[in-house]
């Protein structure tokens, strides 16, 4: 066990999840009706207290969400109703903005007001007393129709440090108009932590309710403000999946919630067996908006845990937390070993364990294949992300390769109608494919061809295909690097092939791919269950 790790729970922090409203004002996001009801069953399923649907009276969307979500039975979540305080001129009884939140029939109203004066006098363009009329009565009228209320306090740490007295006179309101949870907003997102910590302790020490923080990402501390918030006595954290949410984002949940169970011992979600569940999550969401999953992201990125220094891996695999702030596993992520020119033969070590290779780090072979390996680096190869054709360079190394593929010939015809002629050599047997680009056709080759023989190559496709040119090869041509990834629908490997042409470092990558998966299966007769590369 990672020696840090908090054996005894403290008190509980629930979590409002806002990524189907906050986070869908970021820009070039947009949630379906269909997406915010998998995204919703997806967060009831991991555990969060809240759910925070939409703004039912600003668009037809999120109020047919709250009709469609009702269909469901939720474990746990319950769906909240955004909106905003009434309108100046209106009663509680005609605004439309309080009863849109009535019509949609939830069980949670969460509602923002004015805490700057700033936004009193020169925005909303009311007198201080007016506005804590409106705060007071909009809770009111909402307790009233028996919904539990969350009073987001808009601004209020810009209103606080301008004008404190003012600030605290608005949530000293709101409680006393019967707000279940008051959420101290830093709204543009400004404010650093330290002053988070501070102004967030006075106002503990201040208010009875429940006391709740909403924090953004704008000078980059939108996590940390939420940890010092809740550091300072608040028990309730807003935030959305990935961190998505306008400007630059709302404060991330995937980083927060294990932060405050493994590093600051509360109970969050549905106990520790919730966070396992956080990556699959986080690539859900970054699925369904079309975005590619942020490597370096924190706990669920492919990069957290993973290890490139020679000197890092063999500690890692001595004593894990080492260089581990915590087991991998315990968000559902894993542990990974990058092989390229700045790795040991410890690396090397930890690839070939998992396909059922042990060897000794010091052996000979191994420093020969890192040899050839950092070579090909200087040449433009970079093993980090195509890790699989560093093994087959160390299998034959180790004498533990056997060659299923010999290419002897091939070739592509672009036709003018935008389809390409593959046509290959491959162990005497001539085949051509048509296919949509010279790399379609030439894979449509080389498998016909190999699969008179080999026929377990039908399992394989490629499922992703990058071309990148080497920025740092120095004082040569240019050169194209070509990526790979292959997938049998049980695990997952990546090649690379370089060249000067992008269709022969396409066939190089191709060719490695379906000589790996031939390897694991019919030379050392080992597929593991899971092995990402």
């Amino acid at each position: 066990m990672f020696f840090h790790l908090c054996l005894v729970f403290k008190k509980s922090v629930e979590v409002l999840d806002t990524t189907l409203r906050d986070g869908s004002q970021g820009a070039n996001i947009s949630f379906t009706l269909n997406d915010k009801i998998k995204i919703a069953l997806m967060l009831d399923e991991l555990g969060v207290d809240y759910i925070e649907g939409g703004w039912p009276g600003s668009n037809p969307k999120d109020e047919e969400f709250f009709k469609e979500i009702k269909k469901y039975s939720l474990s746990k979540a319950k769906i909240a109703a955004f909106g905003s305080t009434k309108r100046k001129d209106s009663s509680v009884n005609e605004d439309t903005s309080l009863n849109s939140i009535i019509k949609a029939d939830v069980d949670v109203a969460v509602i923002f007001g004015k805490s700057w004066s700033l936004h009193v006098t020169e925005v909303l363009k009311v007198t201080k007393q007016e506005n804590l009329d409106i705060v007071y009565d909009s809770i009111k009228y909402l307790k009233s129709h028996g919904l539990k209320v969350i009073f987001d306090a808009e601004h209020f740490y810009q209103g606080f440090k301008e004008d404190p007295e003012y600030a605290i006179e608005v949530i000293k309101t709101a409680e006393a108009a019967g707000a279940d949870v008051i959420a101290l907003a830093d709204t543009n997102g400004g404010t650093p932590p330290f002053e988070i910590f501070e102004i967030t302790k006075k106002v503990r020490e201040i208010l009875n309710v429940k006391l709740g923080v909403h924090t953004h990402n704008d000078i980059g501390c939108g996590v940390a403000n939420a940890l010092m918030a809740v550091k300072a006595g608040v028990r309730h954290v807003q935030g959305t999946i990935n961190g998505i949410g306008e400007r630059t984002g709302n404060a991330d949940l995937v980083q927060i919630i294990p932060t405050l169970m493994l590093k600051m011992g509360f109970n969050v979600l549905n106990g520790r067996e919730s966070l396992k569940k956080l990556r699959e999550v986080s690539r859900l969401i970054y699925e369904i908006l079309g975005l590619p999953p942020n490597p370096y992201q924190p706990y669920v990125g492919d990069n957290a845990f993973a290890h490139k220094a020679g000197v890092h891996v063999d500690a890692v695999m001595k004593v894990p937390r080492a260089y581990e702030h915590i087991d991998p596993s315990l968000v559902g992520n894993d542990r990974k070993f990058v092989i390229s020119e700045l790795s040991g033969t410890a690396n090397l070590v930890s690839y070939l364990q998992k396909i059922g290779i042990v060897v000794d780090k010091k052996d000979e072979r191994l420093k020969r294949a890192l040899n050839k390996i950092k070579e090909l680096e200087t040449k433009g190869y970079s093993f980090d992300v195509g890790p699989a054709s560093a093994i087959l360079i160390t299998l034959r190394e180790l004498n533990m390769y056997e060659n299923y593929i010999n290419v002897e010939y091939w070739k592509v015809i672009n036709e003018n109608s935008g389809l390409s002629i593959g046509i290959v050599k491959v162990n005497s047997q001539l085949e051509v494919a048509e296919g949509v680009g010279p790399v379609n056709a030439i894979d449509k080759a080389l498998r016909m061809a190999l699969q008179r023989v080999y026929p377990e190559i039908s399992d394989v496709k490629l499922i992703d295909y990058r071309v990148i040119l080497p920025s740092e090869i120095k004082n040569t041509e240019s050169v194209v690097r070509v990526t790979i990834e292959f997938t049998d629908g049980k695990i997952n490997w990546r090649t690379e092939g370089v060249s000067k042409s992008v269709v022969e470092a396409s066939v190089m990558a191709l060719i490695d791919g379906l000589d790996y998966y031939l390897q694991l299966k019919k030379t050392l007769k080992v597929l593991p269950d899971k092995y990402i590369t």
